[in-house]
């Protein structure tokens, strides 16, 4: 279930992300950090079993690429070969992690 809290973690962090470049007014920076501290208690469940380094480094590689997929499609960013293959080695050791954690 652990697991679990780290990937909502990482989805909610996008829409956290999007909040602080967007927001405009109190209403929507209320959101936002209310979203902060969603994701954060999300990983503060998730370091109850799994070690704190690895929920990092996963929480944030996860973000990180969902985030780069977001600017591409969402926001038109511009999208290089050498981008995709480094997103790739980030979600190998994602999963690297994944597989090599006890629990």
């Amino acid at each position: 279930m652990d697991w679990i809290y780290i990937f909502i973690a990482a989805v909610v962090e996008v829409f956290w992300v999007i909040g602080l470049r967007y927001s405009d007014n109190w209403w929507e920076w209320t959101i936002t950090v209310l979203l902060i501290s969603f994701s954060i208690f999300l990983v503060i469940k998730a370091c109850r079993s799994i070690p704190s380094g690895t929920v990092y480094a996963v929480f944030t590689g996860l973000g990180a690429s969902a985030l780069v997929v977001v600017d591409i499609y969402w926001f038109n960013q511009h999208f290089s070969a050498i981008e995709l293959s480094f997103i790739v080695l980030v979600i190998v050791g994602v999963v690297g992690l994944k597989l090599t954690s006890a629990k």
